[in-house]
């Protein structure tokens, strides 16, 4: 990364973060995905903790991305591509209310940039005309998760999980996103 290059985070939560973390590093203009945890009461939570439901986070990634090649609207475009918003309190096999859908803007614009693309969505009926479900809050703090979790799809290729759940996510970023899926 330049130093005059300008970038800016988006916390996206949908589902596992794994998913989502892969899916976002296909992307050209993506600096960084952090997999962590927002949205929850408890202080520098575990994953087990987060994993029991009862710390009220979601699992979330963190999207830092340069502005130069991606517009938040890019983002979450993409985020609504690989994740199902209309599932609530899960993503397909994993259930509880850490794998919700959720968007926690950082400032007023993205909360407004949000809220119209969700619209918009409703008004083209996006998802067979189910309702969206994905929460829209402001980021209270955001918990960087452990380090074993940090580039798993990368780090496990052959895990089971990621061939099932994380490798079409990729695929459909690289089918729908190509002009934008880094080379």
């Amino acid at each position: 990364m330049s130093p005059d290059t300008e970038t800016e985070t988006a916390t996206l939560g949908g589902g596992c973060f794994w998913c989502v973390e892969a899916a976002f590093k296909e992307l050209d203009g993506v600096e960084s995905v952090t997999s962590g945890y927002a949205g929850g009461h408890v202080e520098d939570p575990t994953y087990e903790a987060v994993c029991s439901g009862d710390t009220g986070h979601a699992e979330v990634v963190q999207v830092e991305y340069d502005t130069d090649e991606l517009g938040y609207e890019d983002v979450l475009k993409v985020f609504f591509t690989v994740h199902d918003p209309t599932q609530l309190n899960r993503q397909g096999p994993d259930v509880g209310t850490q794998y919700r859908s959720a968007v926690f803007y950082h400032d007023d614009e993205q909360k407004q940039v949000v809220q119209r693309f969700l619209r918009e969505l409703d008004a083209e009926g996006a998802y067979d005309g189910d309702e969206i479900v994905t929460e829209v809050e402001p980021l209270d703090t955001f918990y960087e998760a452990e380090e074993r979790h940090q580039d798993y799809y990368e780090k496990n290729p052959n895990d089971q999980y990621c061939s099932i759940q994380a490798e079409p996510k990729v695929q459909k970023v690289r089918e729908k996103f190509g002009e934008k899926a880094a080379q």
